[in-house]
């Protein structure tokens, strides 16, 4: 029996993307035999620990096909005699005369590969991310008559162009995604007959546990205990690092502070040049990327998570992104924008306070309320716990996928799948 599904993944592991393997893991427990395949080797110096808990085989493709032609050579040498090759052909030079870029041959390559190097056994191809990866499985699924499957999450919903995703919408067996405006997004271009399904990612509770000490008194008024302002993302343009930098710089001078960034990316550099500018560089901490038990060790020390996400110009935004789930298993209040489906989760003055998108003064004043209260930091927190526990518990999540991947039900729980 052909039970095995095949996850392809545009980069494994990617500490920015833990919610992945956390559901890759997940699924295995549930009895999904899985072998993951990705674009792209590890760039990260560290992983979550996570990541070895998973018994999936790891499989990469050739990045760049330049890197092995000779892997690629024979991957269409043999891709090119299965019954779908000619279908795929045509599908991607379709596809390349409205996309005509070296990427758009490069996911055809990769293609190629997978196809003819895909185990036997696989009944099943699945996409995490609806860009690359995605254009990657759908041409090696038509080569080798598989049925697959996507799933899609932030920036990848936003960014490709709607032609494309109109395409592997009709083309994929189903279709999940995180969030409610992302499926608001990918139903008006799929079929009616193929509706979006949503699916939270959720938060593994039994991993996040809160730490059953008092919450911190700390207000901003003495010195040597400085409230302590958290912030775990990537530095990149979407997650409005720079008006956080602007915010805390416009806070009251009688306010003592210290914000500390978890994360690496390309804009870290810049962000400390725009702190020292503006004189608060001495009050602010960048740690770099780091483990998934330095991380949770940040959160527990915290007093406030900020996140001020907004939108780019190429329409790249968060969803629902899972620090915020993890700042509220620790009971911190979250500070955030009205961006994408951040409002499921920071619901103003019940969970947290919301700030409109690039408003420093309006962050500021924010922040400067929740230093200078400890009561209202101890109701939001307590409260975003609460909500946390409600509705994103990942097993639910991982029950609604288990059951498209055709397993049978866990005891005792049902599947709500919308």
């Amino acid at each position: 029996m052909r039970s095995r599904v095949v996850f392809v993944l545009k980069g494994y592991p990617r500490l920015s993307e833990t919610f992945i393997a956390q559901e890759i893991l997940a699924l295995e427990r549930r009895g999904l035999d899985i072998t993951i395949i990705a674009l792209r080797r590890p760039t990260d110096k560290k992983t979550h620990p996570i990541t070895a808990e998973i018994k999936a085989a790891v499989r990469y493709l050739p990045e760049y096909l330049h890197d092995d032609p000779g892997r690629v050579f024979m991957g269409w040498r043999k891709a090119r005699r299965l019954m779908g090759y000619r279908a795929a052909l045509k599908l991607f030079l379709a596809d390349l005369g409205r996309e005509t870029t070296r990427n758009r041959i490069r996911r055809f390559g990769q293609a190629l590969v997978l196809a003819a190097e895909c185990p036997e056994d696989v009944g099943r191809l699945h996409a995490h991310f609806i860009h690359t990866p995605a254009s990657v499985t759908r041409y090696a699924s038509v080569m080798l008559g598989l049925p697959w499957s996507i799933s899609a999450h932030a920036k990848d919903i936003w960014t490709t162009p709607e032609w494309d995703l109109a395409a592997k919408l009709a083309a994929a067996d189903f279709t999940v995604t995180c969030t409610k405006a992302g499926r608001a997004r990918l139903n008006g271009l799929a079929p009616p007959s193929s509706p979006v399904r949503l699916v939270y990612h959720g938060l593994d509770l039994d991993r996040f546990r809160p730490l059953s000490v008092a919450l911190s008194a700390r207000n901003g008024a003495e010195v040597d205990k400085p409230v302590r302002i958290l912030t775990v993302c990537r530095a990149v343009p979407k997650k409005g690092l720079d008006t956080m930098i602007a915010a805390l710089a416009a806070l009251p001078a009688g306010l003592h502070w210290r914000w500390i960034h978890v994360g690496g990316g390309e804009l870290a550099g810049e962000l400390q040049r725009q702190a020292e500018r503006l004189g608060i560089a001495e009050r602010c901490a960048f740690r770099g990327s780091q483990a998934q038990d330095a991380v949770l060790s940040a959160y527990r020390d915290a007093d406030i998570f900020a996140l001020p996400c907004r939108i780019t110009g190429d329409g790249d935004r968060d969803g629902l992104p899972n620090v915020l789930m993890e700042a509220a298993s620790q009971s911190l209040p979250l500070v955030s924008s009205p961006v994408s489906d951040v409002a499921e989760l920071v619901i103003d003055g019940e969970t947290g306070l919301v700030a409109p998108v690039d408003d420093a003064a309006a962050l500021a004043e924010r922040l400067a309320r929740l230093i200078a209260d400890p009561a209202l930091r101890s109701r939001l927190g307590k409260a975003a716990r609460r909500l946390l526990e409600t509705r994103f518990d990942h097993r639910d999540g991982v029950e609604d996928l288990a059951a498209l991947f055709g397993l049978p039900p866990a005891v005792g729980v049902g599947q709500s799948t919308v």
